[in-house]
């Protein structure tokens, strides 16, 4: 099995490169994200690769971290994502923003990439939130622990952090941008923050 490739950038498509090593052009399939990153023809790179095996085919994907190989991982392990819908999302998403998406699940912004519907985008978040692994949300961890169940009951001011996240989504804000503004400021502001205290301070991070 390939895990790793390094070599000399031979060429690059809309969903793939080839990489030249030793004078063997392999072909990996890649998120835009990771294109990006590659630079020109003849320059040196080196991807972390999946490989896949079938009866018909061996693909390999390539990956310009560990973060988004991971997260292709996960993603291909949901009903309904293949690997190439798996690379439409981190083409259009970080991996730190899929999983700020799966976490604070926000079907919207999962439904940016092409082939992912909301029906998809709802069982992606629904099927993964256990697998993401602490994630945290203000000043408290919610527990989203792989392969572990939640605690009976979350810290009050967890309660807090999730209670802001929803002010500011029925203000207009997505959910995401609203998880990821309210994790900032409970970060500055400390595990005692109210709601009242957490709102405001979300809405300077979305203003900043």
């Amino acid at each position: 099995m390939i895990a790793r490739l390094r070599g000399l950038l031979d060429s690059a498509g809309a969903d793939h490169a080839v990489i030249d090593c030793n004078g063997v052009g392999y072909l990996v399939f890649c998120s835009r994200r990771t294109l990006g990153l590659l630079g020109g023809p003849r320059e040196a790179v080196a991807v972390h690769v999946e490989t896949h095996v079938r009866e018909d085919h061996i693909h390999l994907y390539g990956f310009a971290d560990t973060a988004e190989r991971d997260w292709f991982r996960l993603l291909t392990t949901v009903q309904g994502v293949g690997a190439k819908v798996a690379l439409a999302i981190l083409s259009v998403l970080s991996p730190d923003q899929v999983a700020t998406a799966v976490a604070a699940g926000d079907k919207a912004m999962l439904a940016r990439a092409d082939g992912v519907g909301p029906k998809l985008a709802g069982r992606i978040a629904s099927e993964l939130k256990d697998k993401v692994g602490g994630i945290a949300l203000g000043p408290a961890v919610i527990a989203f622990h792989a392969g572990g169940a939640a605690p009976a009951a979350a810290p009050a001011e967890a309660g807090a952090a999730s209670d802001a996240v929803s002010a500011l989504v029925n203000l207009g804000y997505g959910r995401a941008e609203a998880f990821a503004a309210v994790a900032k400021a409970g970060g500055k502001l400390g595990p005692e923050a109210t709601v009242s205290a957490i709102i405001p301070a979300a809405l300077r991070e979305l203003a900043s």
